[in-house]
């Protein structure tokens, strides 16, 4: 199979801002554009091929025609027809609302056999003095947490991260986040569009109406622990794969490139994902050669054998696949 890129999926949202369009190369009028959905198996949200003989088709019929080959055997046993990551970019002109996710357990009691949420965050960039929200500072119980939500005291009592580009924050379902505004984000994540809004700053969505909160649902889905450190701690360097996430949902790593890349797929029985960070480039997967510039997608096919980058100056990548 051939290499996949998808059309993005642009998502106009309340905090949202105008960085997506330009860093992706995409024209577009549209304002507020608060994410764009690289690729998707979410329903009513799946993404569509736009290269290649597979134009046109969307990631849920590929994945039901060719199943295996194209997510890989062990990927198809645990998920079936559904696409199992949700690839995403984030830009945060606003606040965006302070929320949890619930893990596959609940998720699957709650919403129909849903899967949870588990994510990673990888910082492209960041406004001076930009921050991030995740996790606890202290120790609250379930009641504490309602009556802090209630009286608006709730951010006292999250951790707050000053960010720079590069930055890498893993986050498991159940751990309370937020996005702050100068945040530009690459979001990885299971393949589930279920969240549970904890606080809104009273907030009015795009339709004048006060969004949503999910108190009573977040109450049960929160890891009340408090963690050491809540940053994924990794050491940058050139021309070598650096693996900064490993959970039971995703492996991601990144690569720095100034030279070529290659690497052995053939025992990898997974699909993988590459995101461009940075620069440009090409993507050489079994013979076949694929341009990729800032701000793309691609989707590398389970039955590949051979994948080399090959950067023209420079080119920063996210990979990820299941082991």
């Amino acid at each position: 199979m051939y290499p996949l890129k998808f059309e993005p999926i642009l998502k106009t949202i309340v905090w949202g801002g105008e960085k997506i369009a330009p860093y992706k190369g995409i024209a577009t009028e549209q304002k507020h554009i608060g994410e764009s959905w690289e690729l998707s198996g979410v329903k009513g949200n799946e993404s569509i091929v736009v290269n290649g003989p597979l134009k046109g088709r969307s990631i849920a019929s590929l994945v039901k025609e060719f199943k295996e080959e194209l997510v890989g055997k062990h990927v198809y046993d645990n998920t079936g027809d559904e696409f199992p990551l949700l690839i995403k970019f984030i830009d945060a002109q606003g606040d965006l609302s302070i929320q949890v996710h619930p893990n596959d357990a609940l998720a699957a009691a709650r919403h129909n056999g849903s899967k949870g949420k588990t994510e990673m965050w990888y910082v492209v960039d960041a406004a001076p003095g930009a921050y991030l929200l995740a996790g606890l500072t202290k120790h609250i119980t379930p009641d504490e947490y309602a009556a802090k939500v209630a009286d608006g005291s709730i951010t006292e009592v999250l951790a707050r991260h000053e960010v720079h580009p590069g930055d890498v924050f893993f986050l498991p379902a159940g751990r309370i986040h937020a996005i702050c505004s100068g945040c530009f984000i690459a979001e990885i994540q299971q393949t589930s569009d279920i969240t549970y809004r904890i606080y809104d700053y009273g907030r009015l969505g795009l339709d004048g109406k006060p969004r949503e909160v999910h108190t009573e649902l977040a109450k049960d889905a929160i890891d009340y622990k408090v963690y050491d450190n809540y940053r994924t701690e990794y050491n940058p360097a050139k021309d070598e794969e650096i693996q900064v996430v490993s959970c039971p949902y995703f492996t991601t790593s990144i690569l720095d490139l100034t030279l070529p890349y290659a690497k052995d797929l053939s025992e990898l029985d997974s699909f993988m994902v590459l995101m461009c960070l940075e620069g440009s480039g090409c993507i050489q997967v079994d013979g076949e050669e694929l341009p990729v510039h800032q701000g793309e997608t691609v989707l590398i096919p389970a039955s590949a054998d051979d994948l080399c980058l090959i950067p023209d100056a420079c080119m920063k990548v996210l990979t990820s696949y299941i082991a």
